[in-house]
């Protein structure tokens, strides 16, 4: 029986460990394709809602150092909560206007934020597991 368990932990991390890499990878695609690009139109965006432009620059946070900690396994929670609030901005500024809708193909029209929101916000819940840098009683992970 304790195998069992033990091999169930170990499925467990394992799962984890492929949530981490997919959200990281996939959101570090965005923030690759955003570096040494033009950020005036996220700063315009945060402008009419309001906030400081200056948080245009929290996109990097939120799509360059939060998705490569946790794809390392470090400070797992805490990268993987600025990646939810980063979302959260995301959906609020730019794709309000497509919760409601489906694209051509039936896919929810915020469909790969709403994948990166709860996806993160899944890791924020059960941390980085074992196969991480941080390792699983690693603080914040």
């Amino acid at each position: 029986m304790a195998s069992s368990a033990a091999s169930s932990t170990a499925r467990d991390d394992l799962g984890r460990l492929v949530l981490r890499l997919t959200i990281g990878l996939l959101i570090l695609l965005h923030g690759i394709a955003k570096l040494g690009g033009n950020l005036d139109w996220i700063s315009a965006m945060l402008g009419k809602a309001g906030l400081p432009a200056a948080l245009a620059y929290g996109v990097y946070l939120g799509e360059l150092v939060a998705p490569l900690l946790l794809v390392a396994g470090v400070y797992t929670r805490v990268a993987a909560l600025v990646i939810v609030v980063n979302m959260l901005f995301a959906i609020g500024l730019v794709h309000m206007g497509h919760i409601g809708t489906l694209t051509e193909v039936g896919a929810w029209g915020i469909e790969t934020q709403a994948l990166f929101l709860f996806g993160a916000l899944a890791i924020v819940l059960l941390g980085a597991g074992r196969y991480s840098l941080g390792g699983a009683r690693g603080r914040c992970n």
